[in-house]
């Protein structure tokens, strides 16, 4: 489907724009209005060493004069960082000195960026270690992002300062953020360290600790005349001086006053050392302790019976209660005893009964048997072996990403474990079929980049979802772009709480193409959290035709990634796939260069926006090596319609990639949440955009929904 619906359509447009319609309309626009507004600030600025031409190609020359890839001239404004590309075939009669495409009507010059405010410096624009002050303009000593400060510092925003934390996700375990430091505490989605537990806000070892023994509040109380310890439950630790325990019950203490114990020598007498009201109720009886040949002390409680983990549907009180086959839950985390909870109460093995259950995940290292399958420690085998390429069943795509247990919607709860529920296709709207060549299962992409973990990847794209070696589905270029026939509305509970529009990256023009994607897929998969998760994440790897010479236009392809759940820490719109620093947010994709370093790393650094200008200059490349074999790799494209550069000069690549960047969201424990991974086109079908998908992981801790570098 073509976007010229939206635009005059006219022999004369149509000879004058070609195919590409709107984007190069744009363009022409775009690079008109900055012409006019470069003449103008040069006619009146009233400096006599600036030197404006404009040649019979359309090229502004101002100061000094550049060549670009196509060979029209490149000019800029010697002291400025903007740019201008003209090109042969624009239209200047149809161009508007006060308005640029993608604007609203505001007048902005080449070189400059329009706050809205007080004019001046962006957060952008403000050196390393400095802040925009909106209330001056000017560039100020402090932070707006984690970049800014020294490793381990992160950035408080609200004070534009460096401080060690400003959420509990960034502290290790056993510990919060309070007034920017780590200190020790603990709640419900930040846990204790092993061996510890969470009580009442900090974290204790409920074996030894005289005010949490056994449990959170569970007081020990000393026994007459002699000391109280812990020992997982509360037990009589020495005697008083003076005293004496010459019955060996503890239940009454050091009962005898004196230097020593006198009995007669073979008597005997009942004894139980269990606890208090135990004695003779259910399986619970008392035994017998005789006075040894000295009589100076009675000898150990033998024969009696003490309370015993309750045996399930044995027809006794093993535990001594009063109750005969009862199936507790005493940590009310849903699972009983004879429901397969491994880890009811505390004890030596388990010392925080809510997070050990079989719904629960295995955390690796902790030494404890987390799941209850009766081994510790033990991970999930893979899943994700003998996966067919062209593979259109959603739940491969799961396994794929190394979300390798499935369960039901509602199974009885002893067998309730957490994992995938179900999955499917659709385009970005919730229903219709999207284009099979935009979906694929590999071992790796390219010659370089291979999975995060285990055997395969899954991966989604605007084009076809294939490297330049690939088969089912075959290779297509992504420059120049594949109309896949698969547009939809995008989803409308992440538009809606965007106010209708789509957000986009601070500084760069609102998208083209109303509220339609363009070339649309969504991978939606409905799972079960496990009981003791926080968050998830899962690594991800966006590659973009659109760079370098269509970043910062109206054209740039969006990956959503939206989170349904009840857990009110992850972003109002759902979407997990941003960046944020500084108060504002940058959706994934190739506008990714303009938000911080570490982002949009795998490219050629040079020119940029040449296709959409300003053109500028980005040098936040690391290298290109990983783009081998993946069809981004390639050189010098050949343009997909008039006016269209290809590539900015020596910045010669069909696209450029992010690496790999670990993405994160919330959950709230053992809830049933669903996730749609979304990509489409924006404005138009081409130049197209791929993402990798991998590396699935669970985390008891809350995180910061979001992007990092890997």
């Amino acid at each position: 489907m073509s976007p010229l619906s939206r635009v005059p359509s006219s022999p004369v447009y149509e000879q004058r724009f070609g195919e590409g319609g709107e984007r190069t309309r744009r363009r022409a626009l775009h690079s008109c209005g900055i012409l006019l507004a470069l003449v103008g600030a040069a006619a009146c600025s009233g400096d006599d060493s600036a030197t404006t031409t404009l040649d019979t190609a359309g090229s502004i020359t101002i100061g000094t004069s550049i060549t670009g890839a196509s060979g029209a001239s490149t000019t800029e404004a010697t002291g400025t960082t903007g740019t201008t590309t003209g090109e042969a075939g624009s239209d200047s009669s149809t161009s508007d000195s006060s308005t640029s495409a993608g604007t609203t009507g505001e007048t902005t010059t080449a070189g400059e960026t329009d706050t809205g405010g007080i004019p001046g410096c962006d957060d952008n624009s403000c050196p390393m270690g400095q802040y925009c002050d909106e209330g001056t303009g000017d560039c100020t000593p402090g932070c707006d992002g984690d970049e800014d400060c020294t490793d381990p510092l992160v950035c408080d925003l609200g004070s534009n300062t460096c401080t060690g934390c400003t959420s509990d996700g960034q502290c290790s375990l056993g510990t919060i953020c309070e007034g920017g430091s780590c200190v020790p505490g603990c709640n419900d989605q930040q846990p204790c360290q092993e061996g510890t537990t969470c009580c009442a806000g900090g974290c204790v070892d409920p074996l030894v600790d005289l005010e949490n023994c056994g449990d959170c509040g569970v007081v020990c109380e000393p026994p007459a005349n002699a000391e109280a310890v812990c020992e997982g439950s509360c037990m009589m630790g020495e005697c008083a001086d003076g005293f004496l325990d010459c019955d060996q019950n503890p239940n009454n203490g050091c009962e005898t006053k004196g230097a020593t114990c006198a009995c007669e020598p073979g008597a005997e007498q009942s004894c139980y050392t269990g606890p208090q009201g135990t004695e003779n109720v259910g399986e619970c009886s008392s035994g017998t302790q005789v006075c040894n040949d000295q009589g100076t002390a009675w000898g150990p409680c033998e024969g009696e019976k003490k309370p015993a983990d309750e045996i399930c549907a044995d027809g006794k009180d093993n535990n001594c209660d009063g109750d005969v086959d009862e199936d507790p839950d005493a940590d009310n985390d849903g699972y009983s005893v004879c429901g397969g909870d491994c880890c009811d109460a505390v004890g030596p093995e388990c010392l925080n009964p809510s997070l050990v259950n079989p719904g629960a995940f295995e955390v690796m290292g902790n030494m404890v048997d987390d799941d209850c399958d009766g081994t510790k420690d033990n991970p999930l085998p893979l899943c994700d072996q003998n996966l067919a390429s062209n593979s259109a069943s959603a739940l491969d795509y799961a396994k794929a990403i190394d979300l390798c247990q499935f369960t039901t919607e509602n199974p009885p709860q002893e067998d309730k474990i957490w994992g995938v529920i179900s999955g499917g296709f659709s385009r970005s709207n919730g229903s219709g079929t999207p284009n099979s060549n935009a979906r694929s299962i590999r071992t790796g992409f390219g010659s370089v980049i291979s999975p995060e973990m285990g055997n395969h990847l899954a991966v989604l794209s605007t084009g076809h979802a294939a490297d330049s070696s690939d088969s089912n589905p075959n290779y297509a270029p992504f420059q120049g772009g594949n109309d896949n026939n698969a547009d939809a509305a995008v989803p409308g509970d992440w538009l809606a709480a965007n106010g209708g529009n789509f957000p986009n990256a601070p500084g760069c023009p609102d998208p083209a193409g109303g509220t339609t994607g363009r070339d649309t897929i969504q991978l939606k998969l409905r799972v079960r959290a496990p009981t003791n998760a926080n968050s998830f994440s899962v690594m991800m790897y966006f590659f973009s035709s659109e760079y370098p010479e269509w970043v910062c236009s109206p054209y740039n392809d969006f990956f959503v990634t939206l989170v349904d759940s009840v857990d009110p820490d992850n972003p109002n719109d759902k979407n997990i796939a941003i960046y944020k620093s500084g108060g504002q947010t940058w959706p994934v994709g190739v506008n990714l260069v303009s938000a911080a370093d570490g982002l949009f790393t795998q490219c050629k650094s040079g020119a940029i926006s040449c296709g959409y200008p300003p053109q500028k200059t980005y040098n936040g490349c690391d290298g290109n090596a990983e783009l081998n074999g993946t069809g981004f790799h390639l050189t010098n494209p050949a343009p997909k319609f008039g006016g269209d550069p290809g590539y900015c000069g020596s910045n010669n690549q069909v696209g450029g990639g992010t690496g790999w960047l670990n993405m994160s969201g919330n959950v709230t424990p053992g809830e049933t949440m669903e996730i749609r991974f979304t990509i489409w086109d924006t404005g138009d079908e081409w130049y197209d955009s791929l993402v990798l998908l991998d590396d699935w992981e669970w985390s008891v801790q809350a995180s910061e929904p979001g992007v990092i570098p890997n």
